[in-house]
């Protein structure tokens, strides 16, 4: 009787341990995200320096700022140019977009596409590109945007800046002929900046800060 109450008490002993380390884990992932979406909200107070390549067109505005954080996928390839020769290839984004105050307003994916939670939807063509300014982090772009769903949020968009990136970069080790097929998740932050197309009369919104050029 005594050894199994002994035994009884040793695992429950172990049960608590791992309850234990549950929570802690639980904490410290609950303070990284409170602490990633304080950078986010943070990122729209400081309006980024945009190189003159990636200017939208004299006609648009800047309509909102979007903070995005999630993974660029990559595919292990054969490159065109040396079949015998292996690659993490771009494959799609896929991350979660906020606003201001750092709630979910939507997500973005391959297309690439913005879709609000109001079911309105862009698709994206890049126009230009420039390197950021922070190492290991993909580039700076300018694209052409339009709708390709309902009215919404989203809808009225013409333009978008990818800036202010961090990580996101293809590996550059780990494929081989053995891997080709494989894919990998690098993550990366960035901020979408909305433009959309001035109206007569229209001005710069004072709630949004335009770039500064």
């Amino acid at each position: 009787m005594k050894t199994e109450t002994n035994k009884l008490l040793t695992q429950a002993a172990h049960q608590s341990q791992i309850a234990a380390r549950y929570v802690i884990a639980a904490s410290i992932t609950l303070t990284a995200l409170t602490v990633a979406s304080c950078a986010s909200v943070g990122a729209l107070e400081n309006t980024a320096i945009v190189p003159a390549t990636l200017h939208p067109g004299a006609n648009e505005l800047l309509t909102n700022v979007v903070p995005a954080n999630g993974v660029q996928i990559y595919e292990c390839r054969a490159r065109k140019d040396q079949p015998d020769a292996y690659e993490w290839a771009f494959v799609a984004p896929e991350a979660t977009l906020f606003d201001e105050r750092g709630n979910r307003i939507g997500r973005h994916y391959g297309g690439p596409h913005w879709e609000s939670n109001d079911g309105s939807k862009i698709v994206g063509a890049v126009k230009e590109r420039a390197d950021a300014p922070a190492t290991h982090a993909i580039p700076w772009l300018l694209l052409a945007a339009k709708s390709v769903g309902p009215q919404g949020s989203f809808s009225k968009v013409t333009s978008i800046q990818r800036v202010n990136t961090a990580g996101g970069t293809a590996p550059q080790d780990g494929c081989s002929r053995e891997l080709a097929g494989t894919t990998t998740r690098v993550g990366y932050s960035a901020d979408y900046y909305f433009f959309s197309a001035k109206q007569t009369g229209q001005r710069a919104s004072n709630q949004v800060a335009q770039p500064r050029y």
